[in-house]
């Protein structure tokens, strides 16, 4: 009997939703302290069109498969560009939808997006966990967890969108096992998804780890990344809001591994930094101002990793 592939921490298959209506979301903006409002909203969605097509064009001129998906006028979903908090795809074929904290958001949800990608990928089971907002708890994807694939661990920041009821039941179905910490921001505030102060690669983990105050709850968070024998690549309050933690670790077509993020959190990085990062990958980066000012996401909000395998 052939050996079970190991599971891979990256893929070069990439969902991203090309927005129609992008702009300040007044829903999300309470939880998010990354979000500012610029002034002329229409013009935010003329330039985050631009950014979003220039992004697509840098990872698919460094050969990753990048899958668009035009938004939808109606309904109105102003966070549309930022796919991976309503759903993720695994590589035992299962996609597993989420609930979100947004009103708005949860129209981001669509159908058709997975039968699109389910007439190229082996797709098994859709785990809707949706559910959970009936009794407004929320688990935004793979905004609320950052995944370490092959050791199954699924690093949590709880937060009023991280819900720990909601991170049992995702890890009970696909067997991941949970650390979870509080977070601050250096004004004190919780941070609202993990994936802006962590990042998981094959090798290394971008945290910030000032922003987990309690010592018992870093010390697990080191001890975990440790064991898994990845190097820790700590970054400060100052390179954490410029997106630096907001990175994701891509393969492309000929399996070359690339380091994505955006041109704001790539030019934070110290020369020491960027030279840990490249041992692991080619780091890739794109102009995306406009969609991380308005939106309070960056380039790893907007890749949805489809770990589907193709069909045959």
């Amino acid at each position: 009997m052939a050996a079970k592939q190991m599971t891979s921490q990256s893929t070069s298959n990439i969902l991203m939703i090309r927005p129609v209506a992008f702009g300040f979301n007044a829903q999300t903006a309470e939880s998010n302290a990354f979000q500012n409002r610029d002034d002329d909203q229409l013009a935010v969605q003329q330039k985050a069109v631009e950014e979003f097509d220039g992004f697509v064009n840098v990872l698919r001129q460094n050969g990753v498969n990048v899958i668009v998906v035009n938004d939808t006028p109606e309904p109105h979903t102003p966070d549309s560009i930022f796919p991976n908090n309503w759903v993720s795809f695994h590589d035992n074929g299962d996609i597993i939808l989420y609930p979100m904290q947004a009103e708005n958001r949860r129209l981001e949800r669509r159908e058709d997006i997975i039968r699109q990608l389910e007439e190229s990928f082996a797709a098994n089971h859709v785990i809707d966990l949706s559910r959970f907002e009936l009794k407004d708890e929320f688990l935004e994807g793979t905004g609320s967890m950052v995944l370490d694939r092959p050791n199954k661990i699924a690093y949590a920041c709880l937060s009023p969108r991280t819900n720990a009821e909601v991170l049992k039941a995702f890890c009970d179905y696909t067997g991941n096992k949970a650390i979870t910490f509080d977070a601050i921001d250096q004004n004190g505030q919780a941070i609202y998804h993990t994936n802006v102060l962590m990042a998981v690669g094959s090798g290394f983990v971008v945290i910030c780890l000032d922003s987990i105050t309690n010592a018992t709850e870093k010390e697990l968070v080191i001890k975990s990344i440790q064991t898994t024998g990845k190097e820790i690549i700590d970054i400060s309050f100052d390179q954490m809001n410029h997106f630096a933690g907001n990175m994701l670790e891509v393969k492309n077509t000929s399996g070359d591994t690339l380091i994505v993020m955006s041109k704001a959190a790539f030019d934070s990085l110290s020369n020491e930094q960027k030279n840990a990062l490249e041992k692991y990958g080619k780091l890739v980066y794109a102009d995306i101002s406009t969609i991380e000012t308005n939106g309070g996401g960056s380039a790893r909000c907007m890749m949805a990793e489809v770990h589907l395998s193709l069909s045959h």
